[in-house]
């Protein structure tokens, strides 16, 4: 196995792309958009597309390997054809698979996609896998993000992991369980985040916090650890935060006009990573997040769009006058 810039773990799902045209979007009584088809009809879809190998940390993983890096991925799926048609389409995408585990009896997560206008809304079900570090090489960065239910304990090997790894530098872009869990319980991931990301609205829900303020967002977010913290907020672009030199910045997103917005989170964390793994600065690397989040939403699933570097520089050379980096 050779030396691997960024292991990301998390979990591997299929996504399953169903296209609807025949829905609408309502709001319930507590304001949230619902999304909305006939009761106890037939409803008819345009289309439908499966993504193998998608999730978070299998979408870092590509990410980071288009990028140029030496990505691996330590995940679990079953021993089905669904699991064996991920661990191809990984390879492929020159993701190495030594870390991932085909495992027997358990089904491959799959997840139903209803596709609607610009946004989805993913109907999700985790397998329950016995999650270990057993045998793992010290990689140069650790990706974590999604992860099941009852990975609590896994939670904490990782964080022994680091412990006796020093050199190894931790990314943590939390997925549903693991904000569920809330900072107090993952204290111990949070505090040895080399780098930190989430949306706004994540961040106010880890927080229990009603502001959208992003200074306070991410000063609050940087006081449970986080040395780097990174919030998304869609259109209205990115703000981070170098505890060590206390400067903020913002920065716009690239001209674009999504398709299917599945994967811009991921596709900007893992690139923000990527650069930084290979030296770059978070100033740089937050100049190359919004074009490779903005490529893949110009496709459907997470990773078709996902570009390599000679194709970042090119969107790099194009930029308009106004996509640069600010201090706040």
């Amino acid at each position: 196995m050779k030396n691997i810039d960024i292991l990301a773990i998390g979990d591997t799902v299929v996504d399953a792309f169903i296209r609807l045209n025949d829905a609408e979007i309502l709001k319930n009584i507590k304001g949230e958009e619902m999304l909305a088809v006939r009761y106890g009809d037939k409803v008819p879809f345009e289309s439908v597309e499966i993504c193998n190998a998608v999730g978070n940390s299998a979408n870092a993983s590509v990410s980071a390997s288009r990028l140029g890096l030496s990505s691996a991925l330590l995940s679990y799926v079953g021993d089905d054809l669904n699991g064996k048609d991920c661990l191809v389409t990984l390879e492929k995408n020159g993701v190495d698979t030594t870390y991932v585990h085909l495992e027997a009896g358990k089904k491959t997560n799959y997840h139903y996609v209803l596709w609607f206008e610009m946004d989805r809304t993913i109907l999700i079900k985790h397998e329950d896998f016995q999650y270990s570090l057993e045998g793992v090489e010290a990689p140069k960065w650790i990706y974590l993000s999604s992860l099941g239910e009852k990975s609590l304990p896994f939670h904490m090997e990782i964080a022994d992991f680091l412990d006796k790894n020093p050199e190894t530098k931790l990314a943590f872009q939390p997925g549903t369980f693991q904000m569920k869990l809330g900072k107090e319980i993952l204290k111990d991931i949070y505090s040895k985040s080399e780098i930190f990301f989430c949306n706004v609205e994540e961040s106010q829900r880890i927080l229990g916090e009603t502001s959208r303020d992003l200074p306070t967002l991410l000063k609050s977010i940087a006081s449970l650890g986080p040395k780097i913290v990174v919030i998304t907020d869609g259109f209205a672009g990115a703000y981070g935060y170098n505890t060590r030199t206390e400067h903020m910045y913002f920065m716009p997103v690239y001209p674009h006009t999504p398709i299917e917005r599945t994967g811009a989170g991921d596709a900007y964390a893992s690139t923000i990573v990527s650069a930084m793994a290979t030296g770059e600065t978070l100033e740089t690397a937050m100049t190359w997040a919004p074009i490779n989040s903005m490529s893949v939403v110009q496709q459907v699933g997470a990773q078709k769009g996902l570009l390599t570097r000679e194709q970042l520089n090119e969107y790099l050379s194009k930029a308009p006058e106004n996509y640069k980096i600010q201090i706040i």
